[in-house]
């Protein structure tokens, strides 16, 4: 190609995508971030949720999830909030004892400072249907504002946290460390 077809080429390109988009995107995409994305993982004793009808036996169980990755992105510039998008992967398991083909997973994501001050927590529910299905895995994206006093706070001065959120006795099985996974037997 010649140097002027390709300026031509350039220039075709660059006007489809200045129609494409509006002047607050053009602005947002071009700014650097001016600090690195905060840091995101599940919490080790709320990463797992295992429900038991009766004892603590196999054949008891109705429900198994387990948080297996957790990814965050994020943008912010100058004096903006740091607006982020957290991905969770899960893994869900029916058990001998689960009542039906369908469950609802609740699970909270939390913004902490680095010192573990939670400055922000949501809950929210991922409903699973099985069909037949014992084990099924699934990703969800979770959008999260943090707020910045100023353009001198860096997102690594935040964490954001996530888990499911547990019963008692739950917490207690997982804090023994104890666990099922319901494809043990695969």
């Amino acid at each position: 190609m010649t140097p002027l077809p390709r300026r031509l080429a350039a220039l075709t390109a660059a006007g489809l995508l200045a129609a494409c988009s509006n002047s607050v995107t053009d602005a947002f995409d071009t700014r650097q971030n001016v600090g690195p994305c905060p840091p995101a993982g599940s919490i080790h004793e709320s990463a797992r949720m295992v429900g038991l009808k009766g004892g603590e036996s196999y054949n008891n169980i109705t429900y198994t999830g387990e948080i297996t990755g957790v990814e965050l992105f994020c943008r912010y510039a100058g004096s903006d909030p740091i607006d982020a998008e957290v991905e969770l992967t899960f893994a869900f398991g029916k058990g001998e004892a689960a009542s039906g083909d369908s469950h609802r997973y609740p699970f909270f994501v939390a913004v902490t400072r680095r010192n573990g001050t939670v400055l922000a927590k949501q809950s929210y529910a991922v409903d699973v249907d099985f069909d037949g299905e014992p084990v099924r895995a699934r990703t969800e994206r979770v959008a999260v504002t943090i707020p910045r006093a100023d353009e001198t706070i860096s997102g690594a001065n935040f964490e954001v946290l996530v888990g499911f959120e547990l019963t008692e006795a739950q917490l207690a099985f997982n804090r023994a460390g104890k666990r099922f996974r319901l494809d043990a037997r695969q």
